[in-house]
């Protein structure tokens, strides 16, 4: 069981809901442009190709510099980056709506970018040394669900501003957000706060040797794979479900609904458990397993349509329910004073496997072998679970050999 907690609550749930605020605008703003394509298309004279670069090079630029901001974070504390990060995502997104043409809004997205890239590394170095450490793995929970709504309210709500206003207003409106959102921040900066500098004893390896070292690149690679399956599943499953069983596209699209559903509850309830219990490895390994049986059954194993929501349900809220104590046994792992870097360079996992899974899945589907997609979704689970019982051992040994002999 874990420790009982020794700071109010009231404080941490008004750390977490600055954090988890910004956090829920940094995904916003990642997906409130796609609603406004066929606006710009036909304004702009543009192709799709070159509007999605704007999209592609917002989140090329945010995994690129996760890193090297995180350096910066842990040299030089976290508050004042996220507060510069949250301004330069909503006023270069409230830039957008004075764009003279097509290539202003590219410019802009890649500073949107650049201040996206500020949000893992500082969210994460702020709530481990802020919260109290009882009550990490719901901070940790709480972030993860914010960006996730980020992500769920971005479409929606652009395309219910366009039915009262143009693309230009709408823009400007959801952009200037980020003012207020970046004067609270500052405003109540006096709670946040910065990671304990490392004495020079515990100054082992330079952060260079320490994003190299075996526990944290394992860490990154459980990150990369899970990510590579959960992308496989988000971008597919329709069209899978469809050429095996014939699905109709309607109930096809309600088993991505119930899988994005309980991927998005279950990392509450991975929050609780993480808080509770020391076995998160132990609770990983048997959600992940569940996971890949069930994604396996999903693409091998004929069922009543009415069951397909409910079994992409469950996959989805085993893998949600186990990301909580992954992040709380990264932060375990990072020595002290370096979350910003260590956190920076293991969530790019994120994007990058977002990026490299598309293509060769979409492959396999134009090859008339869509079959394979959810068993290989399901066998790049399992591989990811390989590197974390790999990243947990690898790290108590370097713990071990960091704690001096008596």
């Amino acid at each position: 069981m874990a420790e009982a907690p020794t700071v109010p609550p009231s404080r941490d749930a008004r750390i977490i809901t600055l954090i988890g605020t910004g956090h829920f605008l940094s995904h916003f703003y990642m997906l409130c442009l796609p609603p406004l394509f066929l606006t710009w298309r036909d304004e702009f004279g543009v192709s799709y190709a070159e509007l999605g670069l704007a999209v592609a090079l917002m989140s090329a630029v945010t995994a690129a510099l996760q890193t090297p901001v995180g350096f910066l974070v842990d040299r030089h504390g976290a508050r004042p980056f996220l507060v510069g990060g949250v301004l330069l995502m909503g006023l270069s997104i409230a830039g957008m709506a004075a764009a003279p043409g097509y290539w202003a809004i590219l410019l802009l997205a890649v500073l949107s970018g650049v201040g996206n890239s500020v949000i893992h590394p500082a969210d994460y170095a702020i709530l481990g040394a802020s919260i109290d450490k009882a009550r990490i793995g719901r901070a940790f929970a709480l972030h993860t669900f914010t960006g996730n709504l980020g992500f769920a309210f971005g479409p929606p709500v652009v395309a219910a501003l366009l039915l009262v206003m143009d693309w230009r207003a709408a823009l400007a409106i959801l952009g200037l957000l980020g003012v207020p959102v970046a004067l609270a921040i500052l405003w109540q900066s006096r709670i946040l706060q910065d990671q304990a500098r490392p004495r020079k004893t515990e100054a082992a390896m330079s952060g260079r040797e320490l994003l190299l070292s075996r526990p944290i690149l394992l860490f990154f690679g459980f990150f990369l794979l899970s990510a590579m399956a959960g992308t496989a599943i988000q971008a597919f499953v329709i069209t899978v479900l469809g050429k095996l069983w014939g699905t109709p596209v309607a109930v096809a699209s309600l088993a991505l609904t119930g899988y994005m559903a309980g991927a998005t509850g279950g990392v509450l309830v991975g929050g609780w458990f993480a808080d509770r219990y020391r076995s998160h490895l132990t609770f990983i390994v048997v959600l992940t397993v569940a996971a890949a049986a069930l994604l396996l059954a999903l693409g091998l194993v004929p069922m009543p349509e009415v069951l397909l929501p409910v079994v992409a349900g469950l996959a989805g809220l085993a893998l949600g329910a186990s990301r909580t104590p992954r992040d709380v046994m990264l932060k375990e792992a990072v020595p002290p004073g370096q979350m910003g870097k260590v956190f920076g360079f293991v969530s790019s996992g994120l994007p990058l496997g977002g990026a490299i899974t598309p293509v060769p899945f979409g492959w396999l589907i134009d090859l008339g072998l869509a079959w394979m997609v959810l068993p290989a979704a399901a066998a790049l689970l399992l591989a990811s679970l390989l590197c974390m019982g790999s990243a947990q051992g690898a790290a108590r040994q370097a713990r071990a050999r960091a704690v001096p002999a008596e």
